[in-house]
């Protein structure tokens, strides 16, 4: 059965960041995962996990100024600098939360630079991420992101995401498959999850269209879950959708298969 887990910046949004763990784990979640949590101190966010009994499955690295539109800072020439302070910061909060995956975003290109050169920073970024990364005994991943939800986003397909994996190394670093952002640009979710299993490190789901709850639209989730445990998967799967109401009260979906 797969291990789902929830995620804290689109779950539980009524209350306090603080008080999401606990909330999750009341409904049945084993796992949560952030997005940003860097406003809370890593310490006191890690004893909110620990007192809630969940583990955290992965933590994203800061991805710039979010509130000026920065997605990530990986794929962006110049910023090398900003992007090694990123690691710093989310190396301290997985070491806290004992999160085994950093989630490393790549970015919206700015208008005027190549997409070659975008890649070549890219590229050069996630080795030196991945190099850290194996120091610090966690694993990095990366997460196509489709363009309609992000306009410019570097990297938005699978095929582009597991070559870049199998060009720096499978062992520290892996794809993120969002099932969601997938159906959105490529479908034949089936199929590219089975072809590339082995390097994926961290699925996501939610509902197409709408991004709501995987329990209507167009994904067949049972099939999907059902593939999952056939191939292995072992990895968590992470809830990352805007609910259509209170969180607690749209979870039927996930208690028929717990």
């Amino acid at each position: 059965m797969p291990r789902f887990c929830a995620n804290l910046d689109w779950l539980y949004l009524d209350r306090p960041l603080l008080e999401r763990p606990a909330a999750a784990a009341r409904d049945g979640f084993a796992g949560v995962e952030f997005l940003r949590p860097y406003a809370v101190p890593a310490e006191v966010l890690a004893t909110a996990v620990r007192t809630a009994g969940v583990a955290t499955a992965l933590v994203n690295a800061p991805a710039g100024d979010w509130e000026k539109g920065e997605r990530g800072l990986a794929a962006l020439p110049g910023r090398e600098a900003d992007f090694d302070a990123s690691l710093d910061s989310a190396f301290a909060y997985a070491r806290a939360l004992g999160a085994p995956l950093v989630h490393v975003m790549a970015g919206i290109v700015p208008a005027g630079v190549a997409r070659d050169a975008a890649r070549a920073a890219y590229l050069a970024n996630l080795r030196h991420a991945a190099a850290r990364a194996a120091r610090e005994g966690v694993r990095l991943t990366i997460e196509p992101i489709n363009p309609f939800d992000m306009p410019g986003y570097f990297l938005s397909r699978q095929d582009e995401a597991h070559a870049i994996v199998g060009e720096i190394g499978p062992a520290t670093l892996g794809v993120q498959m969002d099932f969601y952002h997938c159906q959105m640009l490529e479908g034949g979710l089936a199929r590219k999850f089975e072809d590339g299993a082995a390097r994926v490190f961290h699925v996501q789901i939610a509902g197409v269209p709408g991004r709501n709850e995987p329990d209507t639209g167009e994904i067949a989730y049972p099939y999907l879950f059902d593939l999952m445990d056939r191939l292995g998967y072992r990895g968590w799967v992470g809830c990352e959708y805007k609910p259509r109401g209170a969180t607690s009260d749209g979870l039927g979906w996930m208690k028929a298969w717990r």
